[in-house]
């Protein structure tokens, strides 16, 4: 089995590492979009983050993996067992990768034809989807994705829920799963639909300091010298990383947020332009779990101003007339409402 790369090891990449330890702490703030140049680690990240996060318990034999406390799941296996309390197990948090070159099929499951034709069982095999529920579901080269399964995945995305009504069968499970996607925007562009679903969005670039470059090389070659003895070496790093998310999460639904700084969201949002009301809850509750993360007390117009380009930059309406990036129109807008 491949071994992973360190999540506290990586550097140089500090937005994209912590646009996906805010979507840990609060998955309900959604996806991650990363787009950038090739090389820069976003796979890395990716796949390191559940090496990070801690263990999820789900129910014995649950092919979904739900929650055992999870009692409006719409499983219907869960159902089936009739007990408040089900045998469970530990297993890690499922970070699913959806190939370009995926079947339907493949991505929200179908007819098991194995034991269809083998012992004339009807049975359905859980697809992609179901494998990254209570998880997360990456698509590398995402502005690549096919047009039938964008409208598969925002359909999915929108309700936490995969409807499979094919070849005799009719199956309902759920599917939330956070979205994280990665690209080169120099390759093509993602429909606006499926941009929507994406909470936060990161911009990557390679390194231009030399030594940050050196540091990187050298920590990649005693990645893959020895994987064992680096991950061993950072062990204690990733823990403290944990440990932070893990008080996070528990402290995030005790936080409130000012009337005053969910005014200063939906001011933003409008001095921007911003289409429909998903930017300010977006906005809002990534506030809220950054606040969380750094141990806060009560969210500021500080933990605003450090999220709010994430939020907000791939939300904008192009403007002929303004040549400057979406990033510097967010920071623009932030020092006129928050000044």
């Amino acid at each position: 089995m491949a071994k992973t790369f360190p999540f506290a090891a990586i550097v140089g990449q500090d937005e994209m590492c912590m646009a996906l330890q805010v979507v840990a702490v609060d998955p309900t703030v959604g996806g991650v979009l990363v787009l950038g140049d090739r090389g820069t680690g976003k796979s890395t990240a990716v796949r390191a983050l559940a090496d990070l996060l801690p263990p999820i318990e789900v129910v014995l034999g649950c092919p979904y993996g739900c929650a055992p406390k999870d009692k409006h799941s719409g499983c219907e296996h869960c159902a089936a067992l009739k007990t408040d309390k089900p045998k469970t197990a530990k297993r890690p948090v499922p970070v699913i990768d959806l190939p370009l070159g995926a079947t339907e099929d493949r991505v929200v499951g179908a007819l098991d034809l194995e034991k269809a034709l083998s012992q004339g069982v009807k049975q359905f095999a859980p697809g992609l989807l179901a494998q990254a529920n209570r998880g997360f579901l990456y698509i590398d080269e995402v502005n690549l994705l096919e047009d039938h399964l964008v409208d598969l995945l925002i359909d999915v995305a929108a309700s936490g829920e995969n409807l499979v009504e094919r070849e005799g069968l009719s199956v309902r499970h759920p599917a939330k799963f956070v979205l994280i996607g990665s690209g080169n925007p120099e390759e093509g562009e993602l429909r606006p639909q499926l941009l929507d679903r994406f909470g936060l969005s990161v911009e990557v670039r390679t390194p231009q300091d030399l030594d940050l470059r050196v540091q990187v090389i050298k920590r990649r070659d005693a990645f893959d010298r020895d994987p064992e003895g680096f991950k061993a070496d950072w062990e204690a790093d990733n823990t403290k990383l944990r440990q932070r998310i893990l008080k996070a999460q528990k402290a995030v639904g005790q936080l409130e947020i000012p009337d005053e700084l969910l005014r200063l969201c939906a001011k933003l949002c409008h001095a921007l332009g911003t289409d429909g009301l998903r930017a300010e809850l977006t906005l809002m509750r990534a506030t809220r779990a950054y606040a969380a993360l750094h141990g806060a007390k009560k969210v500021t117009a500080a933990h605003l101003r450090a999220i709010a380009p994430l939020a907000l930059r791939h939300r904008l309406r192009r403007n002929p007339l303004d040549d400057t990036g979406s990033g510097e129109r967010v920071q623009r807008s932030l020092d006129e409402v928050l000044a």
